[in-house]
């Protein structure tokens, strides 16, 4: 499988602008900027694109490890903080809410703790990443 997106970015870096399209058209000439990016512009920025594609991931991988474990989740939500500081993504911080129906603490957790170091998004990050959760 293979995936791909494009950004399109014209002028500098602080002064410019720019947008990304991806395959499936999710995305279709969505902007962004460096105001989107480092103050509170209109548009969206790579953080929180990765933000979005490490909760999503995140929440697929438990859902596979638990219907592996014998577990239907009826709802797992995931919020996504990347934290950038001096230039590079120092980290990601996962926070769970989650419904499963006759899952354990302890089978939960050890379900959790594989998502987070097994997701294909945590293994390209190389970057510290914490999640933390809730079993209701």
């Amino acid at each position: 499988m293979k995936r791909n997106a494009t950004a399109v970015w014209n002028g500098t870096g602080k002064e410019g602008k720019g947008h990304l399209t991806t395959q499936s058209s999710v995305l279709n000439q969505t902007q962004y900027s460096f105001s989107s990016r480092f103050e509170e512009g209109i548009g969206t920025n790579p953080e929180e694109l990765i933000a979005a594609a490490h909760a999503g991931c995140f929440s697929m991988k438990l859902a596979f490890n638990l219907q592996a474990a014998g577990f239907t989740p009826s709802e797992l939500k995931t919020n996504c903080e990347i934290v950038f500081e001096d230039g590079k993504i120092v980290a990601s911080n996962l926070q769970l809410t989650a419904k499963v129906d006759g899952v354990t603490q302890e089978a939960f957790a050890d379900l959790v703790k594989d998502a987070e170091q097994n997701c294909p998004i945590s293994q390209v990050l190389k970057t510290a990443i914490s999640v933390s959760y809730t079993l209701n």
